[in-house]
C-alpha cells in the first residue's frame, strides 16, 4: 500500500507562484528518496493551493516547512486542512525543530570553516533568524539552534539577529569582522532571504561570508524523506 505525504510551507504572499515552484521542487526531490510514495506539496500564500494538493492525496501526512511551531502550525494549517475537509491528518513536528535540522546547522557551520580554512576559534557566526513581536516561538526556535551550536563547536562567538524583533540582524552583525559567517534559518531564498537579510548585513557594515538558508540545502530532501519514513 502507497503512502503520501504534502510538504507544506508559508510561501509568498506577494508573489506566491515562484514559492510554489520552488517546494514543488523540494517535493520531487523528497519523492525520488520515497519510491512508492506520493508526495505533494502547497504554500499558504497561494489561494487554493492547500485544497488542490489535498485532492490528489489519500490521507497525506503533512510535514511543515517551517522553521518554528507558531500560529501557522498551530492555527491557521488546522483550520486550512479543516476548511479543505481533511481533518485529522497527522501533522509532524516543522523542519525548524527537528534534531536533524540542528545537526545540519551543525555541519554547514564546521563544514565551511573547514574549506575555507579558517579555525573554529576564530571563526564567528551570526544567525539570521525571522523572530516575531507577537509569539515567542520564533525566537524560542533560533535559540535553541543557536545553543545546539555552541556546545557543539568552539567558535569565536555567536550571535542571533532578527527580522522582526531585537536584536536586528544589523546589531548582530556589527564589528562580526571578515572572519565570520551568516547563517539564515530560513527554508528557502524568499522574501526576507532576498531584500531584509543583505540590506541588514550592508547597514553593519559586514565582511564575512553569508551562507544560504538552511532550507536549501542538498541534505534537506533525506533529511524531510526520513522523517516521513519515521512517522
Amino acid at each position: 500500500m502507497s503512502r503520501s505525504a504534502l510538504i507544506v510551507a508559508h510561501g509568498q504572499p506577494s508573489d506566491p507562484n515562484p514559492a510554489e515552484a520552488d517546494l514543488a521542487a523540494v517535493a520531487k526531490a523528497v519523492a525520488r528518496e520515497l519510491p512508492g510514495w506520493r508526495i505533494g506539496s502547497a504554500t499558504l500564500a497561494a489561494p487554493d493551493a492547500l485544497k488542490n494538493a489535498l485532492q490528489e492525496l489519500d490521507k497525506p501526512v503533512i510535514f511543515p516547512f517551517f522553521m518554528a511551531d507558531g500560529w501557522f502550525i498551530r492555527s491557521l494549517l488546522p483550520r486550512r486542512l479543516a476548511e479543505a475537509g481533511a481533518e485529522g491528518l497527522q501533522i509532524l513536528p516543522p523542519f525548524g525543530l527537528r534534531r536533524e535540522t540542528t545537526d545540519l546547522a551543525i555541519r554547514i557551520v564546521r563544514d565551511t570553516c573547514a574549506v575555507a580554512g579558517w579555525p573554529e576559534t576564530d571563526t564567528t557566526l551570526i544567525l539570521a533568524a525571522h523572530g516575531s513581536g507577537r509569539s515567542r516561538a520564533p525566537a524560542e526556535a533560533a535559540r535553541a539552534i543557536e545553543a545546539a551550536i555552541a556546545g557543539a563547536l568552539t567558535l569565536a562567538g555567536i550571535r542571533t539577529g532578527f527580522i522582526e524583533e531585537p536584536p536586528g540582524l544589523a546589531e548582530a552583525a556589527l564589528g562580526a569582522g571578515p572572519r565570520s559567517l551568516c547563517l539564515p534559518l530560513f527554508v528557502a531564498r524568499w522574501g526576507h532571504v532576498v531584500t531584509d537579510i543583505p540590506a541588514e548585513l550592508a547597514e553593519a557594515g559586514y565582511t564575512g561570508r553569508l551562507l544560504d538558508p538552511i532550507g536549501t540545502h542538498p541534505d534537506v530532501p533525506a533529511l524531510i524523506a526520513g522523517a516521513l519514513r519515521a512517522a
